[in-house]
């Protein structure tokens, strides 16, 4: 039995390999690619191209690409490759709790990316149901950190800001924000894989799964941990980190809008409480992981 793993240049991908191949007994891993070396060559955008040979029954496909792109290949695929998916084991795919905490949004571009979420799930529960296969899809929020070669763009774009800022205002109170680690992830979707592939039923994952870190800290405190983290050396630990009172920093906040509506909206978010999920930790039945979890991405 063979694991396919599509955005294998991914942190989490590459993370999801490490971890795999330390197990007792390594899981047989097929990796794909757009352009990483030493992975099979495959571009979502063009279904035509996938190579169904090494596929079998019994097999699992694990995606850490965009879910919108997934979901269009797998659709693809079963109707250009008749029965090249009859027999998986299952389908584990990352999505984003942006579907839940963004389902509000005013601004286009937050609107489009949750429509785009939501008819991406859907279309992955269509065809998993005409398949008749197991469908595990996980909604993380903010994801962060590095391995290897590859890291996040959320945290680390914070931390070159306060590298580039001698303050940063934020309001007080800050909502609550709940990071997960990319190996936190990694675990999540090979915990969950393992159970397909020994066919264990019993699992107690639903099939849309919302989750994060083993912590929830307010979005101060999250910046405050993330320096105190950082190297010594590092000037982003320079950055003082200014409380201003909610109604102040909302309001200096409105010529924001006239120039983007989706930067407002993240400012905005800012205040706003976006968690609690199911942190990982219950999930994999380990002990908590205070935030953060190193490797940091740096840029």
């Amino acid at each position: 039995m063979t694991v396919h793993l599509f955005g294998a240049a991914t942190p989490t991908g590459a993370s999801f390999q490490l971890q795999s191949a330390a197990l007792p007994q390594p899981l047989a891993l097929q990796a794909y690619s757009r352009s990483a070396a030493r992975m099979a060559s495959l571009d979502l955008c063009d279904p035509a191209s996938f190579d169904p040979k090494s596929c079998k029954p019994g097999d699992v496909w694990v995606s850490f690409a965009p879910i919108w792109l997934f979901s269009h290949f797998l659709a693809c695929v079963r109707q250009l490759q008749p029965g090249v998916l009859e027999g998986l084991a299952g389908i584990v795919c990352c999505s984003s709790s942006s579907v839940l905490t963004k389902r509000y949004a005013s601004n286009r571009f937050d609107r489009d990316l949750v429509q785009r979420l939501r008819d991406a799930e859907d279309s992955l529960l269509i065809e998993a149901q005409a398949l008749g296969v197991r469908l595990q899809i996980l909604r993380p929020t903010l994801i962060y950190g590095a391995c290897g070669a590859f890291g996040d763009r959320n945290l680390s774009r914070l931390v070159g800001l306060m590298r580039s800022l001698p303050f940063i205002p934020l309001p007080n109170p800050s909502g609550l924000r709940q990071p997960i680690h990319v190996t936190q992830l990694a675990s999540v979707a090979l915990k969950q894989v393992q159970a397909m592939l020994n066919s264990d039923v019993s699992s107690s994952f639903e099939s849309c799964q919302s989750l994060g870190g083993d912590e929830s800290l307010s979005y101060h405190d999250m910046l405050v941990h993330l320096q105190a983290a950082l190297p010594a050396a590092d000037p982003a630990r320079r950055c003082r980190l200014i409380a201003v009172p909610q109604r102040l920093f909302f309001a200096a906040a409105c010529p924001v809008l006239l120039l983007s509506p989706k930067t407002f909206e993240a400012l905005m978010r800012m205040g706003a409480d976006l968690s609690p999920f199911t942190p990982a930790h219950e999930l994999l039945g380990q002990p908590k992981r205070a935030f953060p979890v190193l490797p940091i991405a740096l840029p």
